[in-house]
């Protein structure tokens, strides 16, 4: 309930009103509440909005009239025009609205069964811990170094099927004519089949033994670098039992040996030799001894981290 106070404590002057009222506000003489009703009529209304000019609360300040001088050579924008023939019309990508932006699903494409099992393989070989005898087909020859091995190994290349076949042709004819065969000397190629190459190192025959680092099962070859070493035969592993294959006409090769080569290449396979032996049979004692794997993925190193902060703070306190 609004106090009521005398009339005698405003008083209207023109142009302002001015107010000694304990209210919070200035108040007009037709709002006070000790006037009469009666006295409240439009009339006097109407004659103080008269002689009252109406003040905003926060007029803004006037302008000194001056006008601020251009900066020299400042070129002013242009404007902007619009067509107003062409109206604006924003995507909305909310739901049964615009089709969405293209974006990368490669995260939830369904992959082959096969790319599932090849990556998780991948993930397991470098989490499990792998013995140092397996582990040494990890590391392989340099791509320089296996590049000139490569490139001598494809010159004693042996002969293809459709090569013997014509040889024996020719030989079988010559017979058959009454003629003498001259089998000629037996020729120098690159030997293959994991047997026949165990038989040349135990009789230190082999001068050079290539391992492919991909064999499967790694039974097949994993024994053959400590034969190598053992037997003094330099030894290399290399990428790939399909390059080592397409040497000799195959599919793949386990492993290849060379045991001999013709006078003008002696230098290059002592070059090669020597490389080889720097990389693979000087280092052998120190690659049985060394562990693969282990190798943890982003979310168990910083568990482990956290762990090792956590007894740290705890050996601190004590």
């Amino acid at each position: 309930m609004v106090k009521s106070v005398p009339l005698q404590a405003c008083s209207t002057i023109q142009g302002t009103t001015t107010h000694h009222c304990p209210t919070a506000h200035p108040v007009t003489p037709w709002q006070h509440p000790s006037i009469q009703p009666q006295l409240r009529i439009p009339t006097l209304r109407a004659r103080y909005l008269r002689t009252t000019p109406i003040v905003s609360a926060a007029a803004p300040p006037k302008s000194s009239g001056k006008k601020v001088a251009a900066a020299p050579g400042a070129k002013k924008a242009a404007a902007k025009t619009v067509n107003p023939l062409f109206e604006k019309t924003p995507k909305s990508f909310g739901i049964g609205a615009d089709v969405q932006p293209k974006r990368d699903l490669t995260r939830f494409v369904k992959w082959p069964e096969y790319v599932r099992l090849q990556r998780q393989k991948t993930i397991l070989r470098q989490r499990l811990k792998v013995p140092p005898a397996i582990n040494q087909f990890s590391k392989t020859l340099d791509k320089n170094t296996a590049t000139q091995a490569f490139k001598l190994l494809s010159k004693y290349r042996p002969e293809t099927k459709v090569e013997k076949k014509v040889r024996l042709t020719a030989a079988a004819e010559a017979k058959a004519a009454g003629g003498k065969v001259d089998a000629g000397k037996k020729p120098v190629v690159v030997k293959y089949g994991i047997n026949h190459i165990t038989a040349l190192i135990e009789a230190k025959k082999a001068q050079l033994v290539l391992i492919a680092h991909d064999v499967d099962p790694i039974e097949l070859v994993v024994w053959l670098p400590a034969l190598c070493r053992k037997m003094g035969i330099p030894y290399a592993i290399v990428k790939g039992k399909s390059r080592l294959g397409a040497v000799v006409h195959k599919k793949t090769a386990t492993a290849l040996a060379i045991t001999d080569v013709s006078a003008a290449d002696k230098h290059e396979l002592a070059a090669l030799i020597s490389a080889v032996k720097t990389n693979f049979s000087e280092k052998f004692e120190e690659t049985r001894k060394q562990w693969g794997g282990g190798i943890m993925g982003k979310k168990s190193n910083e568990a482990t981290a956290k762990r090792l902060r956590i007894r740290a703070k705890e050996l601190g306190q004590k």
